[in-house]
């Protein structure tokens, strides 16, 4: 299973913005998650066309797999 994890934030120009993490550490618990985010946000060194990162909004871990079916005959 491929996990990513995917940070969302919000910039000074009031749009969102996304950073996705292939294969994070498991098992990541909240704080960690909270913890990397504020980082993130105090470090301010990601500038996007859409503005500078100020707020952290969501995050999520999102899981992709795949598995072998067995086709009847």
């Amino acid at each position: 299973m491929k996990d990513t994890l995917e940070l969302a934030f919000l910039t000074d120009l009031n749009k969102t913005v996304h950073l996705q993490i292939p294969n994070p550490k498991t098992p990541i618990s909240a704080t960690d998650i909270t913890t990397a985010m504020d980082a993130i946000v105090a470090a301010n060194i990601f500038v996007f066309p859409t503005g500078r990162i100020v707020k952290k909004v969501l995050a999520k871990v999102n899981s992709s797999g795949s598995s072998q079916v067995t086709l009847g005959q």
